[in-house]
């Protein structure tokens, strides 16, 4: 006998997951309706309650930290290009002196 595995919506994960914070039924019985087992019940569960904070956060400060990190990030580049490129043109002067 072989077992498939089930892929639940992420819709019909939150509002089972909703379902068990709300507490109007016990896991077990809010299992046996959705026929999946209780732990991943509680498992969504807990997903939901270790994420509600992301709902509320502001995504503008978080793309501004990014663009922020990332202009940061190529000012070292182009910094370290220039550098390179000063190596390069001292090193080919010398060689230019000896002919």
């Amino acid at each position: 006998m072989t077992i498939s595995k089930r892929h639940h919506s992420p819709d019909r994960k939150a509002k089972i997951a909703l379902q068990a914070i709300r507490g109007e039924d016990k896991i077990n019985q809010i299992a046996s309706v959705n026929q999946i087992h209780p732990t991943q019940v509680k498992r969504w569960k807990k997903t939901v309650e270790e994420n509600a904070s992301l709902l509320f956060s502001d995504k503008r400060k978080a793309e501004n930290k990014s663009q922020g990190e990332l202009i940061e990030q190529l000012y070292k580049v182009v910094g370290q290009r220039d550098i390179e490129l000063e190596w390069l043109k001292k090193k080919l002067s010398i060689f230019d002196d000896r002919r």
